[in-house]
């Protein structure tokens, strides 16, 4: 059977993609959309941006990606896989009490806020920011990808509102998401004000804030 010529260079392009200087050019303009989109915007970012940035021609880009959008799409898929891998293997994991993890968490997050603000702001909210209207595939990508962190927390949170604040008229969902809300909001007001400081006064906040909310002493445990 003879193929049509789509289905050729669907083919060729898997064919590229599948080899290691396919997937090689593949990640480079998937590494470049993360600082490019979080620099420029979304619709600022052109493809010769990402090009350029990324070090591949525009032939090279269209073999990876019908467009744009697809492109952002796959580096928030990349980007959800990075930042996944690093808050896994980060050290508040291994702190037993959880009220102590929560804020070993925080500490962190306050951590990786250092060098230029397209480095320590999060390409989920820059981009749902952005998007939200405009282009509903990229926006519920990011709303997904938002939720599936904040959810890492929540066993988390449930565990200190157990042992600390039992009585508590509030989720340990909410104030997962509520976390988020927080960090979200620093990171869009140091844009604003193009000062680092404001997320970390917003972490530093938020942690007294979680300090107060776990501040009651241990429930006592049923004899």
């Amino acid at each position: 059977m003879v193929m049509n010529m789509a289905a050729q260079r669907t083919t060729a392009e898997q064919g590229s993609a599948a080899t290691p200087r396919g997937k090689e050019s593949r990640r480079r303009v998937l590494d470049a959309a993360l600082t490019v989109f979080r620099t420029k915007g979304y619709t600022a970012t052109t493809v010769d941006d990402l090009c350029a940035a990324a070090g591949v021609t525009k032939g090279s880009f269209f073999h990876h990606f019908d467009s744009k959008e697809e492109a952002a799409l796959a580096a928030i898929a990349h980007w959800n896989e990075t930042t996944g891998e690093l808050f896994a293997g980060a050290p508040y994991w291994k702190i037993d009490d959880p009220r102590a993890r929560l804020l070993a968490y925080l500490n962190f997050r306050a951590a990786l806020v250092r060098g230029a603000l397209p480095e320590f702001t999060c390409l989920l909210g820059t981009l749902a920011q952005e998007t939200f209207a405009s282009h509903p595939t990229l926006q519920a990508t990011c709303g997904a990808g938002i939720a599936a962190h904040a959810q890492t927390l929540t066993p988390t949170i449930a565990a200190a509102k157990e042992e600390f604040a039992p009585r508590g008229d509030w989720s340990a969902e909410s104030l997962a998401f509520y976390i988020q809300t927080v960090l979200q909001g620093g990171f869009v007001l140091a844009k604003a004000m193009n000062d680092p400081r404001m997320a970390l006064d917003a972490i530093e906040h938020l942690k007294r804030y979680v300090g107060m909310l776990f501040s009651s002493h241990k429930r006592r445990k049923s004899r």
